[in-house]
């Protein structure tokens, strides 16, 4: 589980991303950040640990949904993408992602894996950008409770994960128990990293567009 992921498509995939982000972003520095934290997601032993661990698969959805969706939307936002619909897609997306049914599905088909990877991360980075490019109140506050809405849904995933009295994931089972780890409570762990790592950067984030909203409510 020490090994990383040396995948030559991922790889070149990566290096793509790498090369048009520093090409066309301007906030470089924030760009770097965000590519920094797709090599530890998908590249580094956390990527092989996801695999054993279900703590460390929620550790991983945390970077997608809190680092580099935001970081991406500030180095490199999307345009016209309306900030609703790619809420709505990508809080789909994440409670999707804790469905027994879906997770196994992910857990055994390559394709659909990435295509949940690509449903949690693309949606969140034109959500974000969204959010930080509204220029308006009222598009202000109803990101805010948007937000609010993402906090209290991975809350309640959080929660489930934490007091269930079973497993709910049986691909977790075996690995777990060759580390010598109880696989419920990796499960509780998981739960317990979406209530407080989780939240934080969207807390942060939170903050910081209630912030400007209010500024701009004054000002106005």
């Amino acid at each position: 589980m020490s090994s990383w992921n040396t995948d030559p498509a991922l790889l070149m995939a990566l290096a793509a991303v790498l090369m048009a982000g520093l090409k066309y972003s301007d906030r470089r520095g924030v760009f770097l950040l965000a590519w920094g934290m797709m090599v530890l997601a998908f590249v580094s032993p956390l990527c092989a640990l996801s695999s054993a661990f279900f703590a460390a698969r929620a550790l991983h959805h945390i970077i997608i949904l809190g680092v580099i969706a935001p970081c991406l939307a500030i180095a490199l936002p999307l345009r016209g993408v309306g900030a609703a619909p790619a809420f709505a897609v990508s809080l789909l997306a994440l409670i999707a992602w804790h469905l027994p049914v879906v997770y196994s599905a992910a857990w055994n088909s390559a394709v659909v894996y990435w295509l949940m990877q690509a449903l949690l991360l693309l949606p969140a980075w034109g959500f974000w950008s969204a959010a930080l490019a509204a220029d308006r109140n009222e598009e202000g506050f109803a990101i805010a409770a948007m937000i609010g809405a993402l906090a209290g849904v991975m809350g309640l995933i959080g929660a489930v994960l934490t007091f269930s009295n079973q497993p709910l994931y049986s691909e977790h089972l075996t690995a777990t128990l060759a580390f010598g780890v109880d696989p419920l409570s990796d499960q509780r762990a998981a739960g317990l990293l979406m209530w407080v790592p989780g939240l934080l950067p969207t807390g942060i984030l939170a903050g910081l567009l209630a912030r400007r909203t209010w500024a701009r409510g004054l000002a106005a």
